[in-house]
């Protein structure tokens, strides 16, 4: 691109790019390579123009497909890429900012030319492209077969092994960034891929031993929140050349001109998100949902879900099971408290479901904290905005609340939590109520919420299954929570004699009218009891009534049902709900990242 480039319509006209994507070899020694990672123009900040920077990619990179097989440049630059990674480490701690701006350069335009070789060719054809050199026309050599499985390894290497420091913040993020590119052959198939090339190269060989290690840096990410760099950390000197002040492209990111944007979901209403703190755990989050939700080899299950589902507390200090690959230790407490922290997002509460789902260590953890509320409020929260959600995000946070359910410890302390002026519920003032009483009102919303709207039967039986599985620990309910209760109970049951009618008619006078049940029975037996005690009831004379008509009810017209406790299955196959959802995630979050929307096969995209 060189030290003269400005604008991103002036790229497919650069004589740099023209010289990378021509019919001319480029040697890995050439200065050439310096000239062309010495670029400089404004970061994209917003969709538009990041669709402009992948028209102009897209042009670049058509020439270098048909040129590639005769001149070998594609891996070329990859060879130099790979030969600056190798001093990266010692750049970071001279303080070489020119050396690594040039290296976040060189793996910047890797990421660009791969986004679209990916998008417009199988994984057969890109590995081919791997192999070519600069011999005969389409000769390829078999010693370069693996540059591709050395660059992924490289990625996994920078991300763990570079420090985070200032000058390294952008080529970090710009590593996840390629391995997610790497990865986003699946975007460009309706089918779930089983078997990729990407994908075994992850599971196996040279890149295997990085698994626990590179999990365990993607989850610190998220926990730290690391802010980019302050504006000016990345300007340089003026060049002899009058090129002006140089800046790394990612240089944007320090200044706040990475923007997330989102161009649609899977086919429902797509929250706005909120203004993105730190793109650096944004994509560390992505790539950990994307990596635990690889499908499984078929000779081998998938280590990074096997590294998810089994890490440990650091203040655990029982050993490893040697049964058990890829396992690490991380401080239980911070990771705890990021969750609470950042349930706002859908990748997130993503990665809270999945957490809690897989790993028995994180739950038990999590069920024994004394500060639930810190976790459950935001929970109950995106349930209370169900309307501004999408239905995912929602589905997500309800299945947390029913795995939390299953747990009697938990649905006995939240009722012994006390909360003061819950602000965003806004059908009541709630200037005090448990916690386990507000958890009851927002389910119960819900339901209503659905029943009246969205009619979704998978939402209604989770709603159900989670106030099932409270209400044998019910203690001090709010007189709101009550109310609630009972006009829910009172609503299923018109609902249930409806269709018990109906049902009854159809079979016309099949039954004898001692065969109809009575369903409403209880519910009338304490309506006369309380009628008869005339009207202006305190609250504590109508639990008197209750009480002394609990004894004085006839048994026999009662049926005694069995305690149930309703737990969360997941799918037979939830890759198939899993995958799609991860890459739409992918493809509305990822800070820097534009796929053209009719390119995507995996989900339906709505128009922007």
């Amino acid at each position: 691109m060189g030290s003269n480039s400005s604008r991103i319509g002036d790229l497919p006209k650069n004589e740099y790019l023209k010289k990378l994507s021509g019919t001319e070899s480029v040697s890995e020694n050439d200065p050439f390579w310096n000239q062309l990672l010495s670029f400089s123009f404004p970061a994209p900040t917003s969709s538009t123009e990041l669709k402009l920077l992948e028209e102009a990619t897209i042009s670049v990179c058509r020439s270098l497909v048909e040129n590639n097989p005769r001149t070998g440049n594609l891996g070329a630059l990859i060879k130099v890429f790979l030969s600056r990674t190798k001093e990266l480490k010692l750049s970071a701690e001279c303080q070489n900012h020119i050396f690594i701006w040039q290296t976040h350069n060189a793996l910047f335009i890797i990421c660009c030319l791969l986004k679209v070789f990916i998008s417009e060719m199988s994984e057969e054809e890109l590995q081919l492209h791997f192999t070519y050199e600069e011999k005969s026309p389409g000769s390829y050599s078999s010693d370069s077969e693996d540059l591709l499985e050395e660059l992924l390894c490289c990625l996994m290497q920078l991300i763990t092994d570079i420090p985070l420091l200032d000058i390294t913040y952008e080529i970090s993020v710009e590593a996840i960034s390629t391995m997610v590119v790497f990865l986003s052959y699946q975007l460009f198939h309706k089918e779930v891929l089983r078997q990729s090339i990407s994908h075994k190269y992850l599971m196996r060989g040279p890149c295997l031993p990085y698994t626990s290690k590179l999990v365990k840096t993607l989850l610190y990410n998220f926990i730290r929140q690391e802010k980019p760099p302050p504006p000016g950390a990345h300007v340089f000197p003026q060049q002899s050349d009058g090129g002006g002040l140089l800046y790394g492209l990612a240089s944007g990111v320090a200044t706040g001109l990475w923007t997330v944007f989102t161009l649609g979901g899977v086919g429902s209403k797509a929250a706005t998100p909120p203004e993105l703190s730190s793109p650096l755990a944004n994509q560390s989050l992505l790539l950990l949902l994307v990596l635990a939700n690889l499908t499984d080899a078929p000779d081998a299950p998938n280590p990074y879900r096997q590294a998810i589902m089994s890490f440990k507390n650091t203040q655990d200090s029982s050993p490893f099971p040697s049964s058990i690959p890829h396992t690490f230790q991380i401080n239980f407490n911070s990771l705890y408290t990021a969750l609470c922290e950042q349930q706002t997002s859908d990748q997130a509460t993503l990665l809270l479901y999945t957490l809690l789902h897989q790993n028995s260590n994180i739950r038990t953890y999590m069920l024994a904290r004394t500060d639930m509320e810190n976790l459950v409020l935001p929970i109950l929260e995106i349930l209370y905005h169900v309307e501004e959600r999408n239905s995912h995000h929602v589905y997500m946070a309800l299945i947390i609340l029913l795995i939390l359910t299953e747990d009697d410890g938990f649905n006995r302390s939240i009722h012994e939590v006390i909360l003061k002026n819950i602000t965003w519920y806004s059908e009541r003032v709630l200037t005090e109520i448990s916690l386990g009483s507000l958890l009851i009102l927002v389910v119960i919303r819900t339901i209503q919420y659905n029943m009246t709207r969205t009619r979704d039967k998978y939402l209604h039986t989770n709603c159900l299954a989670a106030l099932a599985n409270m209400s044998a620990q019910f203690r001090s309910l709010h007189q709101y929570a009550a109310q609630r209760i009972i006009s829910l109970f009172s609503l299923l049951s018109k609902k249930h004699n409806k269709v018990l009618e109906q049902a009854t008619q159809s079979l016309r006078g099949s039954l004898s009218s001692n065969d109809v049940p009575l369903p409403d029975y209880v519910i009338t037996f304490f309506s006369s009891r309380l009628l008869q005690a005339g009207a202006e009831l305190s609250v504590e004379r109508v639990l008197e009534i209750i009480k002394q008509g609990v004894v004085a009810l006839p048994k026999d017209r009662l049926k005694k049902f069995p305690e149930l406790k309703f737990k969360y299955v997941e799918e037979e196959q939830p890759e198939e709900f899993f995958i799609p959802y991860v890459w739409s995630l992918v493809y509305n979050s990822a800070v820097g990242l534009y796929w053209n929307p009719q390119d995507i096969q995996l989900f339906t995209m709505d128009s922007d």
